[in-house]
């Protein structure tokens, strides 16, 4: 079999645990332990776990691989601490809810995030805290998902990400001025650096693959004029005038382009948001 070229693609790995609901399967593991946790996932193999909070997430994701000729622009990697052997319920319910998901890593316990770099991900999900803490602490782009009561309308498929500016996209070195020095002072060392791009953040490299995949699939879809824009990316921020310039001179320098920016100024980021 030819190797199978990964590294042009955008490729987000995703933990069981954020895929898919395993509350039940994980109270079963601290309850009762090693022994009943493999028993049950082998007598409830066949049975379609429902979905995670990362699965409307991944689902988009998915969808634009639809209707590309020359072969899917977008991969999802499943990282498991399961063995092979309880994580086949995992993969029954992959094929079950007809994600197109063919790669999958089981780790017997192991650390999902030394793995990253081989599937060349930018950027790992997970429900839980300490596998997201250990691959932040090793310096690998990760993030947590939370549980949520909104329902996902299966029936929109554009999506839609949001980002924080300061320790996020950018490092957190003006955000660390603000803490220790206070806001005036934050305000004038980013009016006397406004012209210098700022150094990148943890999610710099999500956020350029996600660009270089707006634009390939927008060239992609010049003169068709049913085309409609299939991603809108967002970044949502605290600050504002005169520490706005800043993030615009990032950007530039950085070759990216987003689709809407918000300089709030304090005002809290879930008016924005919701």
């Amino acid at each position: 079999m030819a190797p199978y070229d990964i590294d042009d693609k955008l490729v987000i790995a995703v933990a069981s645990s954020a895929l898919f609901d395993l509350a039940e399967s994980d109270k079963v593991y601290r309850e009762q332990g090693t022994d009943a946790y493999r028993r049950y996932q082998r007598e409830n193999e066949d049975k379609k776990l429902d979905r995670g909070t990362a699965f409307p997430l991944v689902r988009r994701l998915l969808s634009l691989n639809t209707g590309v000729p020359e072969g899917n622009l977008v991969e999802v990697i499943l990282l498991s601490q399961n063995d092979p052997d309880t994580g086949l319920r995992v993969l029954n319910s992959i094929k079950q809810w007809r994600l197109n998901i063919t790669r999958a890593a089981f780790l017997s316990g192991g650390d999902p995030f030394e793995y990253l770099n081989a599937f060349n991900a930018c950027l790992f999900l997970s429900a839980d805290p300490d596998n997201v803490r250990d691959a932040v602490e090793n310096g690998e782009p990760a993030g947590r998902v939370f549980h949520t009561d909104i329902a996902d309308n299966n029936a929109d498929l554009e999506l839609r990400i949001a980002f924080d500016f300061d320790g996020v996209l950018a490092d957190d070195s003006a955000e660390s001025i603000n803490q220790t020095q206070g806001l005036d002072r934050f305000q004038e060392s980013e009016m006397d650096k406004a012209s210098e791009p700022l150094p990148v953040g943890p999610l710099h490299r999500f956020l350029t693959e996600v660009a270089k995949l707006q634009r390939r699939i927008r060239d992609e879809s010049r003169g068709n004029p049913e085309y409609k824009a299939r991603i809108r990316v967002a970044i949502v921020t605290a600050r504002n005038a005169p520490a706005d310039k800043r993030v615009v001179t990032s950007l530039r320098e950085w070759g990216i382009e987003v689709d809407a920016t918000f300089f709030l100024g304090g005002i809290a980021k879930e008016r924005i948001l919701e």
